[in-house]
């Protein structure tokens, strides 16, 4: 089970037997919980893990301690810089540094690869590449005294954790733009008028709350209905109109004819709660 698998840099907890909801914490509390090289490797295992667990249908991302994320552990940035990684010749360096990036990009891809929903709640700060990871979830909450950075330009480089393509969609270009190039600190109530949180909470309890009521109730819906519709957004978003109306009968035509199909409309009629299989 996950709840028994060691990590550096996270911990996984069930905290309910018998509930379908996760969570996820980055747990480096006395560092911001900044991400190390560890949490690279660890955060893409543990969502295969979760994506495995047929008891897994919701899965709550939050951070130990003070803050969300503080960003990425400048460790990280001095292995990137360290003279045992470079080479005396310039292109091969360039070609190790990108592997590298890459192989970093693939830990924040790995959330919307996962099949399942992820919901990012945030407190305290939330800071460069917890931005990245936050872009990548599926839905956002904060509280109102949660703080946001795009902090990358400030650090001398471009972020290339996924901010730069994935906020512009969420938030719109113009905002986007000005954020990351001002790199300036906002607040919870504009993080959720500039749509990058969905709802604002009043404290850490109310969060806590609030986002394990929503994830009880996704996770209550349909299995399938829920995958499909985080896969079908997913790749609509790259898409035309006329794409993504192709992808999803594609997909439909595999999967609509299933039993969750029958027992949510025997539900309805019956007035009962549905009740559905494990994926």
């Amino acid at each position: 089970m996950e709840e028994q698998l060691q990590y550096k840099s996270l911990q996984v907890k069930q905290k309910s037997p018998g509930s379908g909801i996760f969570y996820l914490h980055l747990n480096r509390p006395t560092r911001g919980n900044a991400l190390s090289l560890d949490f690279f490797t660890e955060f893409p295992a543990a969502l295969s893990s979760l994506d495995r667990n047929p008891n897994a249908a919701v899965v709550i991302l939050s951070g130990a301690g003070n803050h969300f994320c503080s960003g990425i552990d400048l460790q990280v940035i001095s292995y990137f810089q360290s003279d045992e990684n470079q080479s005396t010749d310039s292109a091969r360096t360039g070609e190790w540094l990108r592997r590298n990036i890459k192989f970093l990009q693939r830990a924040v891809t790995a959330i919307e690869e996962f099949r399942k929903p992820v919901i990012a709640a945030v407190h305290g700060a939330c800071v460069g590449a917890g931005i990245d990871l936050i872009a990548a979830c599926d839905i956002r909450y904060c509280t109102e005294s949660a703080l946001f950075m795009v902090k990358e330009v400030d650090l001398g480089i471009t972020s290339d954790l996924g901010s730069l393509q994935r906020l512009p969609g969420i938030v719109g270009f113009g905002n986007a733009m000005e954020l990351a190039l001002t790199g300036r600190r906002f607040s919870g109530s504009e993080a959720k008028e500039l749509g990058l949180v969905s709802r604002v909470f009043s404290n850490m309890e109310s969060l806590e709350e609030g986002v394990a009521q929503i994830a009880e109730d996704i996770a209550a819906k349909s299995p399938l209905a829920v995958v499909g519709t985080k896969r079908v957004l997913i790749q609509s978003r790259d898409m035309t109109l006329d794409q993504g109306l192709d992808y999803v009968a594609t997909w439909n035509s595999g999967v609509i004819l299933s039993d969750d199909l029958t027992e949510a409309i025997s539900a309805q009629r019956q007035k009962r709660k549905p009740k559905f299989s494990k994926l």
